[in-house]
């Protein structure tokens, strides 16, 4: 009984700490993927069920989250992220040692381009740029190199202990109480000109804006406690995020495949 509660114990405790670096959450990165479903072309759609046969978008943009338990990845455990700190640019930032999120996004759009991959290996490749694509849009997830991408800066969220990005990931989020179809219902009403100025950004461009997000995410009182006034004040971003995300990654996936 003692051998049992003890790997529970060690099984909550390995849930509970990688919980805080999942960008987005599950309904952020389904939202994600649910809104370029709806904007890809034809071609490229035949070319996704190809790849994914019975999975969605939106079902496999969890992928990459869920294969950290498995150390075949490992490889892909510091693609997630960037760090690009205050008054640098990204060509002027450390180089992540095994690649970043910026270098793991221009290298796989490259690879599926060039093709001639197993199918195993293009779906792999496939469902990692829908989560990465999400993941950058995550302002936290392109962090200043100080705090971990704000998961060192401790808050309350409505009077539960939690850290900054957790707020970001998921807590904003999850707390609107919507599904990701209904978040995405939500959001998804780009217009033309923004879909067409959005998809002519660079992924390192995608990555400068999320910088530009850091006055307001860190706009945190010092007793730390955050609710509906943070929430008022910056869903906003969280919501444009998401969307930009969605139309971007079904440009990416048209330019690779349509």
């Amino acid at each position: 009984m003692k051998k049992f509660t003890l790997t529970l114990f060690i099984i909550s405790a390995i849930l509970f700490n990688t919980s805080s670096t999942l960008f987005w959450g599950q309904i952020g990165h389904r939202t994600v993927g649910l809104i370029a479903e709806g904007l890809v072309k034809n071609k490229t759609k035949k070319a996704i069920e190809r790849v994914l046969e019975n999975e969605t978008l939106a079902e496999v943009s969890t992928y990459m989250d869920e294969v950290r338990s498995d150390s075949e990845f490992n490889y892909a455990n510091t693609w997630h992220y960037c760090t690009i700190p205050d008054g640098m640019t990204y060509e002027e930032a450390p180089v992540q040692e095994g690649g970043d999120v910026v270098w793991a996004i221009e290298k796989i759009i490259t690879e599926l381009k060039a093709g001639g991959m197993s199918l195993e290996e293009e779906a792999i490749k496939l469902k990692f740029l829908v989560h990465m694509v999400g993941d950058i849009h995550q302002p936290l997830h392109v962090g200043t190199g100080e705090d971990r991408g704000g998961n060192d800066v401790k808050v309350q969220w409505f009077g539960s202990k939690t850290n900054l990005h957790s707020v970001w990931d998921s807590k904003m989020i999850n707390g609107k109480e919507y599904s990701y179809t209904e978040f995405a219902e939500w959001v998804n009403h780009p217009t033309k000109s923004q879909i067409k100025a959005w998809q002519a950004a660079t992924v390192r461009d995608w990555a400068h804006e999320s910088m530009t997000y850091r006055p307001q995410i860190y706009d945190v009182p010092e007793n730390g406690r955050l609710s509906y006034a943070y929430g008022y004040q910056y869903f906003d971003i969280v919501k444009h995020r998401i969307l930009q995300a969605g139309v971007r990654l079904a440009g990416v996936l048209n330019d690779i495949y349509g």
